[in-house]
C-alpha cells in the first residue's frame, strides 16, 4: 500500500507539470506568433520633396508613390520588398528666344526593404536595389533610400528620407518627407 501511494503521487504531480509546461509553450507561442502577424502587412504611400546635387537646376518638384510588403522578424526587424513611382517634375527654362519644357525624369523602383525598431514609434531602415527610368532617354541605376519614421497612429508613419540613384552620369538625389500607411496582413486559419 506505501508503494502505490508512492506512485500514485509521482504520478500526480508528473501530470501537474506536463500540463503547466505544455500551457506556458502555447501561451508564449500564441503571443510569439501574433506579434509576428500584428506587424505584416502590406505598404502604402505618398511622398514629396526636392532634388539636391545634379538635378537641382533641371527639377522643381518630386512627387512619388510607394507600394510593399514587410514580414515582421520579430519585434524589431522587418524585412520586405518595395515598389512604387518616382516622378521628378522638369522647370521650363527660357532661353531668351523660346521656352523650352523637358520631359519629366520617372522612375519605378524595385527594392528590397528593411526598418529597425529601436522603439514603439520610430524606425529607422532603407530600401535597395534597382531604379527602372522610364521616362526617354533615362535607363535607370542602382537605388539606395535611407530612412527615419515615426509611427504616430497605429497603421500611419510619417518618414524623412534621402534617395540616391546612380546614373550613367549624372546622379539623383533627392530629400523627401512621406506618409505612409499600413494595410495589417490577415491571418489565415488552417482547416486540420
Amino acid at each position: 500500500m506505501v508503494e502505490y501511494r508512492l506512485e500514485s503521487s509521482f504520478k500526480r504531480s508528473y501530470r501537474k507539470e506536463i500540463p503547466m509546461k505544455n500551457g506556458l509553450f502555447a501561451l508564449a507561442f500564441v503571443f510569439l506568433t501574433s506579434s509576428l502577424v500584428a506587424q505584416a502587412g502590406f505598404k502604402v504611400g505618398l511622398q514629396g520633396g526636392v532634388p539636391i546635387g545634379d538635378f537641382d537646376d533641371q527639377l522643381s518638384l518630386i512627387v512619388a508613390a510607394d507600394v510593399g510588403y514587410m514580414w515582421a522578424l520579430g519585434e524589431v526587424v522587418d524585412l520586405g520588398v518595395a515598389s512604387g513611382f518616382i516622378n521628378g517634375f522638369t522647370d521650363k527654362f527660357d532661353t531668351g528666344s523660346e521656352l523650352i519644357d523637358l520631359p519629366n525624369v520617372q522612375f519605378i523602383p524595385a527594392a528590397a526593404s528593411f526598418r529597425i525598431w529601436p522603439s514603439n514609434s520610430f524606425s529607422i531602415g532603407g530600401d535597395g536595389g534597382y531604379a527602372i527610368g522610364i521616362s526617354e532617354g533615362n535607363d535607370g541605376g542602382l537605388y539606395v533610400r535611407p530612412l527615419i519614421g515615426y509611427l504616430f497612429g497605429t497603421f500611419t508613419e510619417l518618414n524623412l528620407s534621402y534617395t540616391y540613384i546612380n546614373l550613367d552620369g549624372p546622379t539623383w538625389t533627392s530629400v523627401t518627407v512621406g506618409l505612409l500607411f499600413t494595410i495589417p496582413a490577415k491571418q489565415r486559419l488552417s482547416r486540420f
